[in-house]
């Protein structure tokens, strides 16, 4: 999964930078993980779930309203010029571990 996600960040970058002159943005969105039915699949998930809420400096889980406001405020003039980033909607999570 790392090496898929360095090479989607990576994408991104390379993207910004062609599609900028242009007027396009371009970001990448990373969410913790988040309680989905999808998710229910996923073999010990709910131990997953207390770990990322254990260890997050903010305590808590993203949801998929999180996400929504995240990436309502990308697509908002206040971040016309924010271009190529990867936002991590996690509470912190990605720092920790």
């Amino acid at each position: 999964m790392g090496v898929a996600k360095a090479a989607l960040e990576s994408a991104v970058r390379y993207i910004a930078a062609e599609l900028g002159p242009k007027g396009i943005r371009v970001h990448a969105i990373s969410p913790g993980p988040l309680a989905t039915r999808a998710a229910s699949g996923i073999p010990e998930f709910d131990e997953l779930l207390d770990k990322a809420k254990a260890k997050a400096p903010a305590r808590s889980l993203v949801s998929i309203e999180d996400v929504g406001i995240a990436t309502a405020f990308l697509a908002h003039d206040a971040a016309r010029l924010i271009t190529g980033e990867t936002l991590y909607i996690d509470g912190g999570y990605h720092i920790m571990d």
